[in-house]
């Protein structure tokens, strides 16, 4: 393409054509993402990769779903291909049989209450699935093609903030490993301490994957997956997405961490389209609904944003007296209607934080809030088209009180402390961390309170609740499972005097 957008985008607008706003919209939209996948695809990585699992998979599912060229436009598949394809090879089967992995994916442990969990899993061709947990036990699913041969069980029954073992039961085969553990969720107002690691920047490097397992020792209550959970870089082919999704679950670190630790996921530019990219309103863009399906049937939230009717990945639950929001700036992001959330989604977390009763209230974002980011703001909360609508949920937390306000984020490859300084209320902290696995490194900021940007690392809040004045403690931990800094504070210090 030689043209630029903004010359072909006005002769658009001087034309004759009679073309709707929503139309235009959805050709900007198509023309930036295939233009933008030209330059920027970034293709998997399989250097230092030792896991005799992987090193048999992966150079067989990147050829067949990503294809040999850099782009991912050459798998064997098209652009639909997924494991149903893949088990009508001879080849792929016998790769199975030889690993015994007709678990192929998962258990990933997600939506914790404090009498009942959630358990994601992916077979190899159609099963009979079932959790059991002590004497309790989920109801029994059947996998098939329709979801990729994905099935989310619930065990209800269950006792707050225990320790519980747990087993797989695959056409009556009993799997059970030193992994399979978990904790359930406290309830509200019982006084406990737990962590929720938090992260970004998790391309897979098999060098550092190795970060899952250190992560899962911890051991956090839960993590959440601030978005560029993989790097798929790949727009319109769900075979190739889906490609990235299976080799990150075969990895036996990440499948360690997602099996004892609750985990939640919202989307970034990487893993919903290419970098920099958004959704724009609406869902006319063909890609958006096959590519939000994809997310959906790799993860295991409460909620994908609202449902069918609006889908997304935002999502909202609470671990205790710690209330979780989970917000999703890509699919509805419209920079010309100066939106990072959508109106719908604004609604929900507007209101959400009204109705919230937790002594701590995390915001999570996979961009930053605060205006000291980079690209002067191109790609975050402090752009000037993404202030107001930030600054309505600012205002919200002083005009209502809402008390213990704890904002996390990701994008950049480093890990950062801001404070943001409300002339009307208490001053509003924002931890970054956005380089769990990732090679690439961003710079760090000398007018953040603290920025470091050395190595590996992931982000975790760790909250006391049994003071009465409880306390939120963010520590960087590095790769090695080293906490690097620590930053105490207490919710009188979270609080309108």
């Amino acid at each position: 393409m030689t043209q630029s957008f903004e010359v072909i985008f006005k002769r658009i607008r001087s034309s004759d054509t009679l073309l709707s706003k929503s139309t235009i919209s959805t050709a900007m939209a198509a023309f930036i993402l295939a233009t933008v996948s030209i330059g920027f695809a970034k293709e998997p990585l399989t250097e230092g990769e030792t896991d005799p699992v992987m090193k048999d998979f992966d150079p067989y599912m990147i050829k067949a779903l990503y294809g040999t060229d850099a782009k991912g436009l050459t798998g064997r598949f098209g652009a639909e291909g997924g494991m149903a394809d893949l088990l009508t090879e001879p080849a792929f089967v016998e790769l199975i049989k030889k690993h015994d992995v007709k678990l192929f994916n998962g258990p990933m442990l997600g939506d914790l209450k404090p009498t009942s969990a959630k358990f994601w899993v992916r077979t190899a061709g159609p099963a009979k699935v079932q959790i059991k947990v002590g004497e309790q036990a989920s109801a029994a699913a059947e996998t098939s093609a329709t979801d990729d041969f994905t099935a989310v069980m619930i065990v209800d029954g269950l006792k707050p903030f225990t320790n519980y073992t747990y087993a797989v039961i695959l056409d009556g085969r009993v799997i059970q490993k030193d992994a399979y553990r978990f904790r359930t969720a406290p309830e509200a107002g019982q006084k406990v301490q737990f962590d929720v690691a938090f992260g970004s920047g998790a391309r897979y490097v098999p060098s550092n994957e190795y970060a899952w397992s250190n992560m899962a020792k911890s051991p956090p209550l839960a993590y959440l997956g601030l978005g560029d959970n993989v790097y798929i870089d790949v727009v319109d082919r769900r075979g190739a997405q889906r490609m990235f999704y299976y080799r990150r679950c075969l990895s036996k670190a990440w499948r360690e961490m997602i099996a004892g630790v609750g985990t939640y996921a919202v989307w970034d530019d990487h893993d919903m389209a290419m970098n920099d990219q958004s959704g724009g309103a609406g869902l006319d863009a063909d890609w958006k609904l096959p590519n939000w399906n994809v997310f959906r049937q790799n993860w295991n939230n409460p909620h994908y944003g609202g449902g069918k009717e609006m889908p997304g990945t935002w999502h909202s639950f609470s671990l205790g007296d710690v209330d979780i929001f989970m917000t999703d700036g890509r699919f509805y992001r419209d920079k010309k209607d100066k939106t990072m959330l959508g109106p719908d989604q604004k609604q929900w977390l507007l209101e959400g934080l009204k109705a919230a009763k937790g002594k701590f209230k995390v915001i999570a974002s996979g961009t930053m809030f605060s205006d000291g980011a980079d690209k002067d703001g191109k790609d975050s909360w402090a752009g000037k088209w993404a202030r107001a609508e930030r600054d309505e949920f600012f205002d919200l937390i002083n005009d209502q009180k809402i008390n213990g306000v704890i904002l996390i984020s990701g994008d950049r490859h480093r890990s950062d402390i801001w404070k943001t300084d409300r002339p009307r209320g208490y001053p509003l902290y924002e931890f970054v961390s956005a380089k769990v696995t990732n090679q690439h490194t961003h710079q760090t900021f000398d007018n953040a309170v603290w920025s470091y940007n050395e190595g590996n690392f992931w982000g975790q809040l760790s909250f006391d609740l049994k003071p009465e004045d409880p306390v939120m403690t963010f520590k960087c931990v590095d790769i090695s499972g080293k906490v690097v800094k620590e930053f105490p504070l207490s919710l009188s210090e979270l609080s309108h005097k």
